[in-house]
């Protein structure tokens, strides 16, 4: 199968589904491709057995190499991990643009970002989310943080319509979560793009110095050889794939730093038992914030799921883990997100991503004081038990690597970006250093952690890509 365009794009997740759409409706002629499928919105069921064997890479089984491992779910198909991630819409703290720009010589400040912000934030129809659709799992955490004094908020997030029905890390049944699938896939797709799932890209095609197109397979009832001839190729298959998809095609090593940086803000969270009903999966899991202490490197967020979604994170075992079970409607739950300053890699053995990633002293320190925050948080707002992600007897305190059971939704840095290219995969314009005609626009060119859910600084960078090439 060989098809020839103006620009071939790789990934259609937070990065590629923008840069696909905003392309396409500028004029020019793109093929995007993904390796996942398209996922019928009538067929998200909210269960989550169900779902993640569906909805996530490896059933969402990913896990790092490291002390201690950490989960690392990673959606599969048509909007990437945007369709099962919480919907949680940040912009780039100022601090770190600022930190960028220093250490990375990367000029993106809010008078060059802010409006591709805009752009994104319209598409996605971003907004607050109201208290009454934030539930009682919220109502617990913010009473609270209000009396201890702490900073908070409401999250904004890109809903439409949304009806609180809990299970956004399973795919949204009514289809209010504005994902890139159902946004900006279709946007391309009207505007003359063509898109191909169940596409595995191998190489990227270059001579001459410059980019030709792609080279892989397709699956469907039979596998195909796959060719798109492109003079400009826009890498987005993730932090995790695009690091391995560019060192098979000799590409963006010069630096020594492909497939190096890996960020991941590792999150945990605790649950407590409530003498109220709080319901958890009625409302938007992702509904609540206390900043207090972001300053520091920890990030309060909400979370919560439905009774399967309970019994698969409650911290305990047995007859205890039976009884909390038995008082589902009473329970809340609250996470806690470290912005790291662990790093760690990803690199290929037998054709898979290994990806290894060990906690610095640093951010251990963070989870022990971030853990003594949730129980604190919680116990103020009236809870008669709190059960923490630790082993029984352990304090927060005295937590070591291998007690702390982590997950992580937000994989950074493994072509980061920088001016230079003995210190970086990509320049400020996201184009690969020493090689024309190659673009990357995902998580992996964001040089560091944000503190905060990246998925709209991936979509405004990306935007600004987009216009730049549209401008040359």
């Amino acid at each position: 199968m060989r098809l020839s365009a103006d620009v071939c794009v790789v990934g259609a997740g937070a990065g590629g589904a923008v840069v696909a759409a905003e392309l396409a409706e500028g004029g020019a002629d793109v093929v995007l491709l993904d390796r996942g499928p398209r996922h019928n919105p009538d067929d998200l069921t909210a269960r989550p057995p169900e779902m993640l064997a569906r909805l996530y890479r490896d059933g969402g089984q990913t896990v790092t190499l490291g002390s201690p491992p950490v989960g690392l779910p990673l959606g599969s198909g048509l909007g990437g991990t945007t369709l099962v991630n919480s919907g949680t819409c940040f912009r780039t703290p100022p601090a770190v643009l600022a930190r960028w720009a220093r250490e990375h010589g990367l000029e993106l400040d809010g008078g060059v970002l802010d409006p591709c912000f805009e752009r994104v934030e319209r598409a996605l129809s971003v907004g607050p989310v109201t208290p009454e659709l934030a539930g009682r799992n919220a109502e617990v955490a913010r009473r609270g943080a209000a009396a201890l004094g702490w900073s908070h908020g409401y999250i904004a997030r890109n809903a439409r319509g949304c009806v609180g029905s809990g299970v956004c890390a399973y795919g949204c049944p009514a289809s209010a979560k504005q994902h890139v699938g159902i946004t900006y896939v279709p946007r391309a797709e009207a505007a003359g793009a063509r898109v191909l799932t169940g596409a595995a890209v191998e190489r990227i095609a270059v001579a001459g110095g410059r980019a030709r197109g792609v080279e892989g397979l397709r699956t469907g009832r039979r596998r195909v050889a796959l060719a798109i001839d492109a003079p400009l190729v826009v890498v987005a298959a993730g932090t995790v794939e695009t690091p391995l998809l560019l060192a098979r095609s000799g590409l963006g090593a010069a630096s020594g730093q492909l497939g190096r940086n890996l960020s991941l803000h590792p999150a945990t969270a605790a649950f407590a038992r409530m003498d109220e009903v709080v319901d958890m999966a009625r409302g938007v899991p992702q509904s609540l914030y206390v900043d207090e202490f972001a300053a520091d490197g920890i990030m309060l967020e909400g979370i919560a799921g439905p009774p399967a979604h309970a019994a698969l994170a409650l911290p305990l075992t047995g007859a205890a883990h039976a009884e909390a079970m038995a008082d589902y409607r009473r329970l809340a739950q609250f996470g806690l997100m470290v912005s790291d300053s662990s790093r760690g890699s990803v690199r290929s053995v037998a054709g898979r991503p290994l990806v290894r990633y060990d906690l610095c002293d640093a951010d251990l320190a963070r989870f022990r004081t971030g853990l003594a925050r949730l129980r604190e948080l919680f116990e103020t707002a009236g809870a008669r038990a709190v059960h923490l992600p630790l082993p029984a007897g352990v304090e927060p305190r005295r937590a070591r690597r291998r007690d702390l059971k982590l997950m992580a939704f937000h994989p950074l840095g493994t072509a980061r970006a920088d001016a230079s290219a003995e210190r970086g995969v990509v320049d400020g314009d996201l184009a690969v250093h020493g090689v024309d005609g190659v673009h990357v626009a995902d998580g992996s060119v964001v040089p560091s952690s944000l503190g905060v859910n990246p998925q709209i600084t991936i979509m405004a960078l990306a935007t600004r890509l987009a216009l730049g090439l549209l401008a040359t």
